[in-house]
């Protein structure tokens, strides 16, 4: 089944993206939620002419998440946590450290990023140490930023 996607869907793709998807997933929950239509003929010339007008528009989102993008990997991130002491309790973390955190840290350094646009390599964080996100701040601007999660003094 050849559905339009209105808006991004996760691990499928992106708003105005012609995606192929198993007929169930479609009716059942795509379509339902809003999330896409079929992609019919008269809708896709739709989608053509759509494109061609939001090109110049696009262009300059791609400009600002990139110049956001380079301000944010200027940043140095550290996450204090709270953590075990001692040599024998090693390095553990009292809970873990989520895309909340890094968002809390983005925010006071005065970046706004939505929680749904960073993905922590390797899931929540359960030690202290050094770590990568990834953030997608634009379908064509993705990049990957250290941060640490230092002991909370």
């Amino acid at each position: 089944m050849e559905l339009i996607l209105k808006q991004d869907v996760e691990n499928l793709g992106f708003k105005d993206d012609i995606v192929t998807v198993k007929s169930g997933y479609g009716r059942n929950f795509l379509i339902p939620q809003k999330l896409a239509v079929l992609a019919t003929a008269s809708a896709k010339k739709v989608l053509a002419e759509n494109l061609k007008q939001c090109a110049y528009k696009e262009k300059k989102v791609i400009e600002d998440a990139s110049k956001t993008a380079e301000a944010i990997k200027a940043l140095e991130i550290k996450i204090p946590a709270k953590a075990t002491e001692g040599a024998s309790a090693g390095d553990k973390l009292f809970g873990s450290i989520t895309k909340l955190d890094l968002v809390e840290a983005f925010e006071k350094a005065g970046h706004e990023i939505d929680k749904k646009f960073i993905s922590i390599t390797g899931g929540n964080i359960k030690r202290l140490g050094q770590y990568n996100a990834v953030i997608r701040l634009h379908r064509e601007v993705t990049f990957e930023i250290p941060f640490e999660v230092i002991a909370q003094s």
